[in-house]
């Protein structure tokens, strides 16, 4: 049993209306405009009897959608840890880093998925944000729904804040403010600025889920005018997730959404086993740790990067 924040992945026939020359078989998936997924750098950071949590790169896929071959986190897994009925607890999108829980046994999947839908293993995600966050804390339950196609929303998957009558499911983030950014102080040190379509300054906030609709931090942190950086389809404008599949990363597109992925990082997990607490951590990915510092985004927690990283992209 899986559960997933983030949601499925598309091609481009499924998230538009429009009809298009292409057979789904020959439309590119946006990572094959890049370098290789680096499946390698997926890394054990907890491992028992009965199970294994893995710090997850940003671009690699989880496990396969396609008979394509590509290479996925639980492949790898798999060949690291041979011998084991290795199945994932959560999912992640192919964007998102951060930390997921792989059981050795069907039995233990079991487990963690009853778990799971008792909400008892707490998660942790750190975010990177257009926007200054006026607020400390705060707590957002709006319903989350599809949009449904239409004249102002041309992607399928995309979700919102709907009401429950209309289809939302009931759900809640709390969140935490880390560090603020100010707009005229990255102006004058010539950081990236943002798009005309979000707000200006940038935040770092702590995503604590309390349930796992898909999309739902970026969601609930997009209704409420903070929009994560390099996201997509909830950032300055949806278009720029067709265009993305149709034409890859480009240099407007960095200009516009700053980082080549949504700054989502899957940071702490919180679970009880056999009597004994975990809490393990990841380090705040590369790229995102590196935009933060030129953001001017800082924050002590000794898990993630205190300083620029050595190598910038």
């Amino acid at each position: 049993m899986t559960q997933s924040e983030e949601g499925e992945e598309f091609t481009r026939e499924k998230d538009t209306p429009c009809p298009s020359s292409a057979t789904a078989g020959d439309v590119p998936h946006t990572w094959m405009r890049g370098p290789a997924p680096p499946v390698g750098d997926c890394r054990i950071v907890e491992e028992c009897e009965d199970f294994a949590v893995i710090a997850k790169p940003p671009h690699v896929l989880v496990h396969p959608t396609k008979p394509t071959g590509e290479p996925t986190l639980l492949s790898w897994l798999r060949d690291v840890r041979p011998g084991a009925a290795w199945s994932l607890i959560q999912r992640l999108d192919r964007e998102t880093s951060g930390l997921l829980i792989a059981a050795r046994t069907p039995e233990v999947a079991s487990t963690f998925g009853k778990m799971l839908m008792a909400r008892v293993i707490r998660k942790e995600y750190l975010v990177l944000t257009h926007g200054v966050a006026s607020w400390q804390t705060a707590v957002f339950d709006g319903p989350i729904g599809r949009l449904g196609i239409s004249e102002s929303n041309p992607i399928w998957l995309r979700r919102g804040i709907v009401p429950e009558n209309e289809g939302g499911q009931p759900s809640l983030t709390r969140c935490e403010r880390l560090a603020t950014s100010d707009p005229a102080m990255i102006g004058r040190q010539g950081h990236a600025m943002s798009h005309s379509g979000v707000p200006p300054g940038y935040s770092l906030i702590r995503g604590m889920p309390e349930t796992g609709r898909p999309h739902q931090i970026r969601v609930h942190l997009a209704a409420a005018g903070l929009p994560l950086v390099g996201d997509k389809i909830y950032g300055p404008d949806p278009q720029l997730y067709l265009a993305h599949i149709d034409h890859g990363w480009t240099p407007e597109m960095h200009r516009a959404l700053l980082l080549r992925r949504h700054a989502l990082h899957a940071y702490r997990l919180r679970f009880a086993w056999k009597g004994v607490e975990h809490s393990p951590t990841a380090p705040l990915a590369d790229d995102m740790a590196l935009l933060a510092y030129r953001l001017g985004l800082h924050w002590a927690d000794p898990a993630c990067s205190a300083t620029a990283p050595a190598a910038a992209e």
